[in-house]
């Protein structure tokens, strides 16, 4: 059972940073679309970033140019750095592989995702 865990989450004021972390204990990282989607209370999951590992990041207009997305296929792992928070960055995040080299924004189509960090913002 592959399983996918995020950190890296916490309380920050409005300008900082944080840098989210996800594991796989599978070979995911190295061939598939991964990406982290956030949730806030009483709104759909929406995808934030996305890396088809083709060299291909899709942004959330809403984040671009704040938040980058990268992975290390030697670690397993997917990374979310997230500059100048603002507070309506503040959500649930996670982390997803859709088992498919193109990505996509609905989060039907993930086949698997970690348990959430939370990342909370002050104005």
């Amino acid at each position: 059972q592959v399983q996918l865990v995020e950190s890296g989450g916490g309380a920050v004021q409005a300008g900082g940073s944080l840098r989210l972390s996800c594991t796989s204990s599978g070979d995911l990282v190295t061939y598939y679309c991964m990406a982290w989607f956030r949730q806030a209370p009483g709104t759909e999951r929406e995808r934030v970033a996305s890396d088809d590992n083709y060299g291909r990041a899709l942004y959330r207009e809403s984040v671009e140019g704040r938040f980058t997305i990268s992975r290390d296929s030697a670690r397993q792992t997917l990374y979310l750095q997230m500059n100048d928070l603002k507070p309506e960055d503040t959500a649930m995040y996670y982390c997803a592989v859709r088992k498919n080299t193109l990505c996509a924004s609905d989060p039907t189509l993930y086949s698997y995702w970690g348990q959430g960090t939370q990342v909370t913002v002050s104005s």
